[in-house]
């Protein structure tokens, strides 16, 4: 490079001079910057160059030093974060296990069978998370508190859904009534129909359907009529004043001997039970099956009264008497 600027500057014209930034300018300051590198390699110190490249006394040595005690110290904790997490979902899949077991026992709904063993399922993963977060440093403190917060908000503002799904899941696991059951409960009453997490399905008689909140259910009473699978019949027979009470009963004891829906075992009764200013009432308690229940309801008052026409058993009707005075 040299010698091509001395080349140019010998063929220049003579009369052209130094100008600066022109070619002769240029070739003196590349001639400089190769002898002062020519001097700094020659110069050069190799323990200098060993630390440039090794990093010591740099702070890339901090820096690598810091990465590594940063790795002994985490690996321990992330082996114990696997450990804990591996033997939580084992145990947490024997919890479901046993928690099935249990339902299954009581004879729990296949629906809340479902629903609590998946809510079980949701929430004991979620503490092993937070606690194998806590583990390797991670604080779930804040985590909490948000989830905290939104669930106190959420609620507040579901308060009555809330209500209403806490009944479901106590309707299903205690079982105070099932599908198929004749209650009453307040002003309704009727077949169970359905029982879900947030309301039950009332048939009445009349085909309808009747939607009650579950709440109600499970916060007040209710008669169950049909929990047992024997259930009594109550009867009234009534008879004119003036009527053979022995052979009424005569008659009103072989109607239920004839009847084959009225148990033996719980033996029927029946007895004179009021004095009304028209008749005279017998109440009778049959009992029958809970199948059996409205056929016979139907029926038993109808063959009472064939059996007292039969026999000359009258039956009494409201009567008024009026007297004339003669004035």
């Amino acid at each position: 490079m040299a010698a091509a600027a001395q080349q140019n500057a010998t063929t220049a014209p003579a009369d052209t001079g130094f100008v600066e930034g022109g070619a002769l300018d240029v070739a003196q300051k590349a001639d400089s910057i190769n002898h002062q590198l020519l001097d700094s390699v020659t110069n050069m110190n190799l323990g200098d160059l060993k630390a440039v490249v090794t990093g010591e006394n740099t702070i890339f040595k901090d820096a690598l030093s810091g990465l590594l005690d940063l790795t002994v110290a985490f690996v321990p904790k992330l082996l114990g974060c696997i450990l804990v997490l591996w033997v939580g979902f084992k145990l947490i899949k024997l919890l479901k296990k046993a928690l099935t077991k249990m339902l299954d026992r009581r004879n729990a709904e296949s629906t809340l069978k479902g629903f609590l063993t998946s809510l079980v399922d949701v929430l004991m993963k979620v503490m092993l998370i937070i606690m194998a977060m806590d583990i390797i440093g991670i604080k779930a403190t804040s985590f909490i508190a948000v989830l905290g917060a939104a669930g106190l908000a959420i609620g507040m503002a579901l308060q009555g859904t809330l209500q209403n799904f806490a009944g479901g899941v106590i309707i299903l696991l205690l079982r105070p009534f099932k599908v198929g059951d004749y209650i009453e409960v307040g002003s309704f009453k009727g077949y169970v129909k359905e029982i879900r997490i947030f309301h039950t399905l009332i048939r009445p008689f009349n085909g309808r359907i009747i939607i009650v909140p579950n709440s109600e259910l499970a916060t007040k009473s209710l008669i169950n009529h049909t929990k047992d699978n024997v259930i009594r019949l109550d009867v009234v027979a009534s008879v004119a004043y003036g009527t053979d009470l022995d052979k009424a009963r005569l008659v009103i004891q072989s109607v239920i001997d004839n009847d084959p829906l009225i148990l033996k075992d719980p033996m029927p009764k029946f007895c004179v039970s009021e004095l009304n200013s028209s008749s005279v009432d017998y109440s009778l308690w049959l009992w029958t099956t809970v199948d059996d229940y409205w056929t016979l309801w139907m029926r038993i008052r109808e063959n009472i009264y064939k059996a007292f026409a039969e026999n000359g058993i009258s039956i009494p009707f409201p009567q008024l008497d009026v007297h004339l005075d003669k004035d």
